[in-house]
């Protein structure tokens, strides 16, 4: 016969073990706080008389707060299907509680059934003073410090408790792989089971049911219950369930597990429950299905070849901040992916509402609109937005392009478009990703903004072509408000190399030359890599980062190394690196230390030295003084600018090795590959990668090259000191190229460079040697 004290002894044991368990007071049934008593005075399950919880936690450090817990012995009476009977059952009992008590308090109501404490059932619910109880956590105890983190939303917790979700997805990833559920169904199982725990009598039932396929009968059944239950069209329902039948006849699901190490459906449903659901109800308005998706499709190419990358949630939410999102905006778009810029504005502007909950409903049914094409996508938007609480889920199925559905939104009057478009792939048929911008901003009223995030190959086009074409049209139409360059590996995650802008325009308001363009070098976000972890946060520094973005960009500023305002044409590059001043004054004696430690390292590896010692040339003590630097233009006083000849793969297969270097476009050893017994171009010139990153290095011996290795030939008697010291500055510079922007000759034979100088305006190549030669290792370069 099961026991309620047992019930007790679990919960209690668990919280007098807690670290945090000194800093509560915890009481059981009548507690001695006065203002707890009185609000319990007729709060009996009878109705007649003091209500009595088995447990009441009041925090010393948050007197407004308290958590009341009521214990079942049996599961079977967590929850009742009318919440009438308050004697028999958990959940009933300590709402009835947190009905009274939340009068004065913000209230954690905690109901616990079942007798072992590795099978029971637990609801949380957060019913904040004077308001309605929510659901918050999940079905396990959790700690003191989580509840109040989770009560006061907590941002540091929040991130802290997000890694541990993706941690989560990649295990659950490893166990749907196991169970032979494809990539593109399993963000499907996902939403499908949380959208079936929003149902009360699925929640409460489905640990009674045996039968794994009444199991996935019944959850099937209970999404389109749910989906129906909240307004949403039928066709949009008929689609959507096309796509979740297949729980129903999965074998895995359907079937008894067959070993120990597969899950079952109910085990499924009890972890997602536990590590998603609790998640979400905690820190609400979150993309979690988007970045379950990501894990899920990490190793397949199926979102690749779609030209399907979704955007980081911190990016999403960046977005609503740069358009200074306001409660009154309708939020567009066409782009829909997961949802996640539709999940951020809800966030943004919900939280704009104070509380006032017709305006947070009128949020959720009549501000947010998307279009989403991709059918495999579709439902986990649509099923986004109803974990959100959209009401009504405006994701319309189809393309952007359409006519009648541009006619739709535009009946909605968007205010904001916030779009991620396909990444164009090399196929000619691919929609342009400006087109999709163009088609968002042709839906916005009149000075409505528009922020995508598009490859940087799209804004840099200079020369006649379709992207030249879109350009020009674009600033026919629309303000160029803003470009910022973004990290190179913001797409990490998702294992997608590309490199990205964000674009801001304003709808319906021709581009004016003469007014400048914001343009940010936005590349450090503070997000690092992990092995096995991906790409986050760890060092929580974003917010910071992201404050200073905003400030610089919404107070139209410029700072060097960071943002440069600039008049542009549709024939000009639209990025920060074409115009951005360096920072010179950055500039620091070790970094010429490290190009000639580099450069000694390159000769000892490749025999070209037999020893390197750490001993300078001279004892002259030289300063730098970066503000008496003159700029030069590198093709005008400095270089003649040409690319190297190519060496054919069939010559290096036939090459024997030899002395004389192989440069390619590899930032390490110089540059330098492989050694060969021929050579192709003459020394004594600087070498710059043209196809990566713009990496510069010294080549003093005659050398051969790949393709890409651009040719730096000196109009002055170079020697190794005074290329040392050229080679930190054009390092330096090295932030203007990558992949997406290389340094070719064009462009190369424009840049410029500061450098010491005479009193006649002349690169000072005395001082610039003599310099190199007071530094430590510079005897190896004689």
């Amino acid at each position: 016969m099961v026991n309620e004290r047992l019930t007790e002894c679990i919960v209690r044991d668990f919280f007098q073990n807690d670290p945090m368990f000194s800093s509560v007071k915890m009481e059981e049934q009548i507690s001695s706080i006065p203002r707890i008593n009185k609000l319990l005075q007729c709060a009996s399950k009878s109705g007649t008389g003091r209500g009595k919880p088995e447990f009441i936690i009041s925090f010393k450090d948050h007197p407004n707060l308290i958590v009341v817990v009521e214990c079942k012995p049996d599961i079977l009476y967590h929850e009742s299907d009318t919440r009438q009977k308050y004697k028999d059952y958990a959940v009933d009992g300590v709402l009835l509680y947190s009905s009274y008590l939340s009068k004065e308090f913000d209230t954690v109501s905690i109901a616990v059934s079942g007798s072992d404490k590795d099978c029971l059932k637990i609801s949380y619910f957060i019913q904040r003073k004077n308001k309605d109880a929510e659901p918050i956590f999940g079905n396990k105890l959790i700690s003191i410090e989580d509840i109040i983190a989770g009560v006061t939303q907590d941002k540091l917790k929040r991130e802290e408790k997000y890694e541990d979700l993706l941690d989560y997805s990649k295990t659950l990833n490893v166990q749907l792989h196991k169970l032979k559920i494809k990539e593109d169904k399993r963000s499907l199982l996902v939403s499908g089971i949380l959208i079936a725990l929003k149902n009360k009598d699925f929640y409460r039932s489905y640990v009674g049911i045996t039968s794994p396929t009444l199991l996935a009968n019944t959850l099937v059944d209970t999404i389109k219950i749910q989906l129906t239950s909240e307004n949403l069209q039928g066709d949009k329902i008929d689609k959507l369930m096309h796509e979740f039948n297949f729980i129903k006849t999965h074998p895995s699901l359907t079937k008894e597990k067959t070993s120990e190490d597969l899950k079952s459906l109910k085990e499924l449903i009890d972890d997602i429950d536990e590590n998603i659901n609790g998640y979400a109800r905690t820190y609400k308005y979150y993309d979690i299905l988007g970045q379950f998706y990501i894990e899920f499709l990490r190793y397949s190419n199926a979102d690749k070849g779609l030209g399907i990358v979704l955007t980081p949630p911190h990016i999403t939410e960046l977005f609503t901040e740069l358009a200074e999102l306001k409660k009154d905006d309708v939020v567009f778009d066409n782009c829909t992916g997961t949802a996640g810029f539709l999940v951020s504005s809800m966030k943004k502007m919900i939280d704009l509402c104070n509380g006032n909950l017709t305006e947070e409903k009128n949020i959720k049914q009549k501000q947010l609109y998307g279009i989403e094409f991709q059918p495999e996508i579709y439902p986990l938007a649509v099923s986004n937005m109803f974990l959100h609480g959209d009401g009504k889920s405006n994701i319309y199925a189809g393309s952007c392009f359409s006519k009648e559905i541009i006619k739709e939104i535009k009946s909605k009057k968007p205010t904001v478009a916030f779009l991620n478009p396909p990444y164009k792939s090399d196929k000619k048929e691919d929609i342009e990703e400006m087109e999709f911008i163009l088609n968002a901003l042709d839906c916005l009223e009149k000075n409505g903004r528009c922020i995508a995030i598009i490859p940087m190959s799209c804004v840099l086009a200079t020369k006649k072509g379709n992207r030249l074409r879109l350009k020009e049209k674009l600033l026919s139409k629309h303000s160029l408000k803003a470009v910022f360059s973004m990290p190179n590996e913001l797409f990490f995650n998702s294992n997608v190399g590309t490199n990205t802008c964000v674009v801001i325009f304003e709808a319906h308001n021709p581009h004016s030359e003469i007014k400048k363009t914001f343009f940010g070098y936005f590349k450090n976000d503070g997000f690092t890599k992990r092995k096995a972890k991906g790409r986050f946060d760890y060092d929580k520094s974003w917010e910071d980062i992201k404050h200073l973005w905003l400030d610089l960009y919404l107070n139209n500023q410029p700072q060097k190394g960071l943002a440069v305002l600039k008049q542009v044409s549709a024939t000009d590059e639209w990025c920060a690196e074409a115009y951005m001043e360096t920072d010179y004054s950055q500039v620091q004696e070790t970094d010429f230390k490290k190009t000639i430690k580099d450069y000694c390292v390159y000769l000892l590896a490749n025999n070209l030295r037999e020893s390197i010692n750490n001993k300078a040339l001279s004892n002259e003590i030289l300063n730098i003084d970066t503000a008496k630097w003159v700029y030069f233009n590198l093709s005008e006083t400095l270089f003649d600018i040409t690319g190297s000849k190519t060496t054919p793969p069939l010559d290096i297969m036939e090459a024997q090795a030899g002395e004389y270097p192989y440069v390619t476009t590899q930032a390490t050893n110089n540059g330098v590959s492989a050694h060969f017994d021929f050579w192709t171009e003459k020394g004594n010139v600087i070498t710059i990668d043209s196809a990566i990153i713009g990496y510069s290095s010294y080549q003093k011996y005659n050398f051969s090259a790949s393709d890409h290795v651009e040719k730096l030939i000196p109009k002055f008697d170079l020697n190794p000191y005074t290329a040392m010291f050229l080679v930190t500055i054009l390092n330096i510079e090295q932030y203007r190229y990558n992949y997406g922007r290389k340094a070719s000759q064009s462009r190369l034979k424009t840049a410029r460079i500061k450098l010491p100088s005479t009193a006649d305006n002349q690169p000072d190549w005395d001082y610039m040697e003599r310099y190199i030669k007071s530094l430590p290792y510079s005897s190896n370069l004689e």
